[in-house]
């Protein structure tokens, strides 16, 4: 039997995860001084340089320093291959790896949460939590403020090549815009960016840092949570954690609030008794609480990356191979914070319809001026782009579990990636519009040449296929503890956040989103738990 965990402390709020959205949490919540939080995060400090130079996601996607190195499981739909699943082992979680890209979705989306029967979440009622926490370079307007904490700038380094790709898909009716982030991201355009200064802007960097200064908030790092802990009247009262050899018992006086994302969320929930029963039994897990939901739901942006080789036109590939490119690279950096390394891994973004079927773009662009097998290697020493694509609103779905009692066992993923026949379809359409935009005038002079998938590919079934081969996560899982109406069986949460059936316990970061945002998912997670932190104050009173 093991050993009591030894006291912690008491505390009012314990937030498990210190990632974008619990940062977000600790900051609002301790911004009274008279409620005491804990911020427990599995992952360490970010005293690295590639979490703050722009183009070390580079670096720390596939670094255990820096990635939980967490695999899927083999997926059929990609041809039974087991795809890397990056997600950030440090204080700001994936806000510290990402591709900073700052994209709030589509007002459909929300409307379509609102549409579910969730009040509170339409596109109207999310828009002054984005607002409150953006710090936005363009001067304020009806969608943008400045002064929050969640700062947001334009690119630093332009390739004529981008340019010539906008041009290309105007030429195809693909209009030219310049903010994505009106509600509407129909089109083409530079994405705005989570940097300032030419540095990388993460969730700890900007909301938690600044809190830590506060003497009410304890942030615990190497915090590696087990289970939350419930009393016999299905309430949560507590958390046991590991650090080092040691356990640790912390209680809450107010709150527990998952915030391990769509990864470790549900997993913790499972180990703490709170799940489908059938799987709990078979891991021998007690059953608190029954919960068909949890681990569900998994949607996941899947990328395709068809790679095209060009001529005359600079790309990142021939640089990065070049010794003195790559010194003037770090010197322009260094010197002016400009240039390469100040490089999102996309710059040029298209949100466009995959057929006349979608009312809104439910394909998203990313336009690299590189191209490389996998991130984590070299790019190729061929000058290429890649035009990556993914279907926004997929209709597959997959599910997270966990794999064992053990809380350090990496979970079962399984995102069931082209299991459902739109999104092969979706998947077809996707390649044929990228060599459309590829075919245009305007990237003529370039004379663009298929390299992935292969031009001879043309049949559905051969692009089904291809897309099995060159498709990969995105890095977006969400749902995985979803929100959802009384009488949806599926439903862990309310629209308040709160796990149905356990009191004083909430989910609060990706896994609680019904349906998946028309776009990156990061901010979107961040302004859950700016609402979270409102609501959860207006509870407590």
């Amino acid at each position: 039997m093991e050993p009591q965990p030894k006291e912690f402390g008491q505390f009012d709020y314990i937030i498990v995860g210190g990632g974008s959205a619990g940062c977000v949490l600790a900051n609002r919540l301790s911004a009274k001084g008279d409620r005491r939080v804990l911020l427990l995060e599995a992952g360490g400090s970010d005293n690295w340089i590639w979490f703050h130079v722009p183009v070390g996601y580079l670096f720390a996607i596939g670094n255990p320093r820096a990635d939980w190195m967490f695999q899927t499981a083999p997926e059929a739909g990609l041809g039974g291959r087991r795809l890397t699943y990056p997600r950030g082992k440090v204080i700001g979680g994936s806000s510290a790896i990402n591709a900073m890209i700052y994209m709030r979705g589509q007002a459909a989306d929300y409307d379509g949460w609102r549409g579910r029967g969730l009040a509170g979440w339409g596109w109207d009622d999310v828009l002054p939590y984005f607002l409150k926490m953006e710090d936005h370079v363009r001067p304020p307007d009806a969608f943008h403020r400045s002064g929050g904490e969640w700062h947001v700038d334009y690119p630093r380094v332009r390739w004529e090549l981008l340019d010539r790709i906008q041009d290309a898909a105007e030429s195809i009716g693909i209009p030219k815009v310049d903010d994505f982030n009106t509600g509407d991201n129909s089109g083409s355009g530079y994405f705005q960016v989570n940097q300032k200064r030419g540095r990388r802007w993460s969730a700890a960097r900007g909301f938690l840092k600044p809190a830590l200064r506060r003497a009410n908030l304890h942030l615990e790092k190497d915090a590696h949570v087990e289970r939350i802990v419930t009393d016999g009247d299905h309430r949560a009262t507590g958390v046991v954690f590991s650090k080092g050899q040691e356990r640790f018992f912390a209680r809450a006086n107010a709150e527990v609030i998952l915030a391990a994302g769509a990864v470790g969320s549900p997993q913790i929930l499972e180990l703490s008794g709170i799940g489908q029963p059938d799987r709990l039994h078979e891991l021998g897990i007690a059953v608190v609480h029954a919960a068909a939901g949890v681990g569900e739901n998994l949607q996941d942006h899947l990328q395709l990356r068809p790679i095209f080789k060009v001529a005359g036109v600079r790309t990142l590939n021939e640089d990065y191979h070049r010794v003195w490119k790559r010194c003037l690279m770090a010197m322009q950096y260094a010197l002016r914070r400009t240039g390469p390394l100040t490089m999102a891994p996309s710059q040029l973004g298209i949100f466009a319809h995959s057929s006349s079927d979608y009312a809104t773009p439910n394909l998203q662009f990313h336009i690299q001026p590189l191209s490389l097998d996998k991130f984590g290697e070299a790019p190729h020493r061929f000058p290429a782009f890649t035009m990556s694509v993914c279907n926004l609103r997929p209709a597959s779905r997959g599910s997270i579990h966990a794999s064992s009692t053990d809380p350090h066992a990496k979970p079962d993923i399984r995102p069931n990636y082209l299991s459902a026949d739109e999104d092969m379809r979706v998947a077809v359409d996707s390649i044929r519009l990228a060599r459309k935009l590829a075919d245009a005038s305007p990237l003529a002079r370039f004379s663009p040449e298929e390299f992935k998938p292969g031009a001879h590919l043309t049949s559905d079934d051969e692009l089904v296929a291809a897309a099995g081969d060159i498709g990969t996560t995105i890095f977006h899982p969400v749902g995985t503890a979803k929100m959802g109406v009384d009488g949806d069986p599926m439903a862990v949460l309310d629209h308040r956040l709160r796990v149905r059936g356990i009191e004083r316990l909430r989910v609060v970061d990706a896994s609680a989103m019904p349906a998946i945002t028309s776009g990156n998912t990061n901010s979107p997670t961040m302004m859950i738990a700016e609402k979270a932190a409102e609501m959860i104050v207006a509870d407590q009173k």
